[in-house]
């Protein structure tokens, strides 16, 4: 279906009746939380470069203002807006704020977040409130001021980002896991709910994403491995980490195919399969894995 200048991908309820009201992308709007820098800016960028209208919500509003400019004089649609997702009311602003400008809400990207690494025995509970602040609440409170304005215009997409340490253990980042399960969990029954509603749900669940979150948890985010910068990125490039473009490219195509849980890059999913179907295996892997991780963090390998 191609209609009204959308794109070619056919834009269905429950993958069976068209809903002619949500855009995919052109003529659309989104908001993007953490569109500052790594997925989020992706996203942003193209969904922008598609003739979507995008709000870059962001902590980082200079850096925020910047990419929209930036997108702009590309020839594209965007606007930066300062939010800590953490403050409902803050959330809630952003959303009103677009429904003012182009009187529709497509899209709501929740995608802030930032990660605590290390070992548990490390860990504040002050660390623990930060991280689920961010990483849950953040996306509970961008849940519930999307989620009211889909139901009354009818129509509408929320996707949230949790992590492949959603899908599977992660041993070194249990409080960073902890919060990504509930967000699959959050997103995974939310889906059946909308649905009923004529709106949908998915969940972006990245392995390896090269952004600022794999050094150091991220500007707002905190590591208590340690381990040297450079040690830090010779351990991801072990797993190959996708660009934030190319997983932007993919995720949209997705996103645009109604998938529930999107776990990019696909070869991410072996992890995924081996914990439900292998448990024993795939928990054999991950204390493997976190072993050589306490060993390197030790000095202890080169």
């Amino acid at each position: 279906m191609n209609t009204g200048g959308q794109s070619s991908w056919s834009v269905t309820r429950n993958n069976e009746t068209p809903i002619s009201s949500l855009r995919t992308y052109e003529g659309a709007s989104a908001i993007v939380t953490g569109g500052a820098s790594g997925i989020g800016r992706a996203l942003g960028e193209h969904l922008a470069s598609q003739g979507c209208t995008v709000c870059l919500a962001d902590r980082q509003i200079d850096v925020a203002e910047q990419v929209a400019a930036a997108i702009c004089a590309d020839g594209g649609n965007a606007t930066a807006s300062q939010v800590d997702v953490s403050n409902y009311s803050a959330v809630e602003h952003v959303v009103q704020e677009m429904l003012s400008r182009t009187d529709r809400l497509d899209y709501m990207f929740n995608n802030a977040g930032i990660a605590i690494g290390g070992p548990l025995r490390l860990h504040s509970i002050d660390d623990w409130k930060r991280i689920v602040d961010v990483n849950l609440l953040g996306v509970i409170n961008g849940v519930q001021a999307a989620y009211q304005v889909m139901l009354k215009q009818g129509f509408g997409h929320i996707i949230n980002t949790a992590s492949m340490a959603g899908l599977s253990s992660a041993p070194g980042a249990t409080a960073y896991a902890a919060t990504k399960h509930a967000v699959v969990g959050l997103s995974k029954s939310l889906r059946i709910e909308a649905s009923l509603d004529d709106f949908r749900v998915s969940v972006l669940c990245p392995g390896a994403i090269r952004t600022p979150i794999l050094e150091g948890g991220g500007k707002y985010g905190k590591s208590y491995a340690d381990m040297t910068p450079d040690q830090e990125r010779r351990m991801w490039d072990k797993v190959r980490p996708m660009s934030p473009d190319a997983f932007a490219r993919a995720a949209l195509t997705a996103v645009a195919r109604n998938k529930a849980i999107i776990v990019i890059p696909s070869w991410w999913k072996l992890y995924w399969y081996a914990d439900r179907f292998f448990p024993s295996l795939a928990t054999a892997i991950a204390r493997k894995s976190y072993s050589n991780l306490q060993e390197m963090s030790q000095g202890k390998v080169q």
